[in-house]
């Protein structure tokens, strides 16, 4: 149970990438995965004690479910993949169509495949939705009805609310005057063979552009750092150097003035100026 549970889990990480972050929509998202969860368990469960031709009616049963909407976990159980190779191996085929294909894909190869029952057309269609809101966040109308085989846009809205937003598996907004469907929340689909590679490797460059980064930013800090130390260091002398001069020109100004108070204090050095003011002027007589 806790293996099927984490393997659902990666699907929903999978999301589209606008998601809203209102707690309404990570409802739906949380609501979706518990009732994924517990089908699975229980088509697992079923699968692993049925062999040969009795898988067939279970397999329909499970395309069929209207809650239903991964099926890799159930491709995986061992008496599954023991079909291939037999006469029932088709339903092997629409398993693996159910989990990856879409209703195109259904119609290419009908000729090949058992014959769907309504609700598992429905389920099909549904799930080409899905696909399509992975690849886009807005979805023409025109491209829709063409993928559904829908002939109006009445009965593609339609379909959009009642089978897809009531159901809970995509939230979006539907745009009459650029006749667009706009993709807010998705589920996410089973992974093909090989995509889990192609996303861990997405991540692993992911992660590495990340630590690079990271290493850059802690860089910039450190630059930083050493830059306001510096800054700090050379404030510091700057202050010191200011202090050394008005200490400096201080130290003269007082030594200055006590120059000029020595001077002016000396006996005679100065002439007193009412004493110059009451001595006699020698006149000069003019020559003869």
């Amino acid at each position: 149970m806790g293996s099927i549970v984490a393997s659902y889990k990666i699907r929903v990480a999978t999301l589209l990438q606008c998601i809203p972050s209102s707690p309404k929509v990570y409802y739906y998202k949380m609501d979706i995965e518990q009732k994924q969860a517990e089908h699975i368990d229980y088509f697992v469960k079923q699968a692993s004690t049925l062999k040969g031709s009795s898988l067939n009616n279970l397999i329909v049963e499970a395309t069929s479910h209207p809650s239903l909407f991964a099926f890799s976990e159930i491709l995986s159980v061992s008496n599954v993949v023991q079909l291939e190779g037999t006469e029932n191996s088709v339903y092997l085929d629409l398993l693996r169509l159910f989990a990856h294909g879409t209703w195109s894909d259904y119609k290419s190869n009908a000729g090949r495949l058992p014959q769907l029952v309504p609700e598992q057309v429905l389920k099909l269609k549904q799930l080409t939705v899905l696909t399509l809101a992975d690849t886009s966040k807005e979805l023409p109308y025109d491209q829709l009805m063409q993928e559904l085989d829908v002939t109006n846009v009445r009965e593609l809205e339609d379909f959009l609310i009642n089978e897809c937003m009531y159901v809970g598996i995509v939230r979006g907004k539907l745009d009459q005057l650029k006749r667009c469907f706009e993709v807010l929340f998705a589920a996410g689909r089973d992974l093909r063979p090989g995509q889990l590679g192609n996303m861990l490797q997405t991540l692993t460059d992911w992660l590495t552009t990340s630590d690079n980064l990271l290493v850059s930013i802690q860089e910039k800090i450190k630059w930083a750092d050493t830059m306001s130390e510096s800054d700090k260091k050379h404030r510091k002398e700057v202050e010191e150097r200011v202090d050394e001069v008005k200490k400096s020109l201080s130290l003269k100004a007082d030594v200055d003035f006590r120059g000029h108070e020595e001077i002016y204090s000396e006996s005679g050095g100065v002439m007193d100026y009412e004493e110059d003011r009451g001595r006699p002027k020698r006149r000069r007589h003019p020559i003869g």
